[in-house]
C-alpha cells in the first residue's frame, strides 16, 4: 500500500488533449507539466493542501475517463443503481480520488520519470503507455496507464506493480455493497472525504 500511495502522485498525469498528439506524448507533457508546478510552488512544497488538491482538480481530472472508470469499478452494481445512487457515487468517489493523489503529490521528492517505447498498432483507439518512477534509494515503480480513445484520449486505468486501481477499487467497494448495499458504501465514501477535508483544514 505504501508503494501504491507513493506513486499515486503520478496516477492521473496523463493527457490534456492536443489531437495531433499521440497517447504516450500526452502522458509525458502533462506529467512534466505538473511536476514543473509542484517543483516551483513553495506553497505546495509547504503542503498547502488547498493549492495541491486544487493542481489535482485542474490537471488530473479532465484527463480521466470517470464514466467509465465508475462503471468498471461498481461492475453489476453499476447497472442497478439508480441515477441519484450514480451521481453521488461518483461524486464521492472523485473526490476519494482527487484527496489520495493531492496528498500523495504532497510527497513528491524529485523522483524521475522513465517513459517506455510505445506499442500501438495504427488506428488504435486503446493504448498502454508504460512508465517507471525512479527514486534516489529505492526500487523503480512500473506505472501503466491504460486510455482510451473516443473524441479525445483518457485514462480509464492505472496499474501499479501490477495492481490495477481499477480491480483494487471493485474489490473494496463490492464487499461493502454486498454487506451493506450501495448507499452504505457512498455514506461511508463521504465520511471519509469530510474527515479528510476537516484534517486539511
Amino acid at each position: 500500500m505504501k508503494k501504491l500511495i507513493t506513486a499515486l502522485s503520478f496516477l492521473m498525469m496523463s493527457a490534456m488533449v492536443f489531437a495531433a498528439e499521440g497517447p504516450d506524448e500526452l502522458v509525458k507533457r502533462t506529467s512534466e507539466d505538473v511536476l514543473a508546478v509542484v517543483k516551483t510552488d513553495k506553497d505546495i512544497q509547504a503542503g498547502n493542501q488547498d493549492k495541491i488538491f486544487k493542481l489535482a482538480e485542474e490537471k488530473i481530472l479532465p484527463n480521466f475517463n470517470f464514466e467509465k472508470v465508475s462503471r468498471m469499478v461498481l461492475g453489476k452494481n453499476w447497472t442497478q443503481a439508480s441515477p441519484d445512487q450514480k451521481v453521488a457515487f461518483q461524486n464521492e468517489f472523485k473526490t476519494l480520488l482527487l484527496r489520495t493523489y493531492a496528498t500523495a503529490l504532497s510527497k513528491y521528492k524529485n523522483q524521475v520519470i522513465e517513459y517506455k517505447p510505445l506499442r500501438m498498432a495504427d488506428g488504435a483507439t486503446n493504448a498502454t503507455v508504460k512508465t517507471s518512477i525512479l527514486q534516489s534509494g529505492g526500487q523503480p515503480i512500473a506505472v501503466d496507464y491504460a486510455l482510451e480513445k473516443n473524441a479525445e484520449w483518457k485514462v480509464y486505468d492505472i496499474v501499479i506493480e501490477g495492481v490495477s486501481l481499477v480491480t483494487n477499487y471493485r474489490s473494496q467497494f463490492a464487499q461493502e455493497i454486498r454487506q451493506n448495499g450501495l448507499d452504505s458504501l457512498i455514506k461511508k465514501l463521504a465520511e471519509k472525504n469530510s474527515a479528510s477535508s476537516a484534517k486539511a483544514n
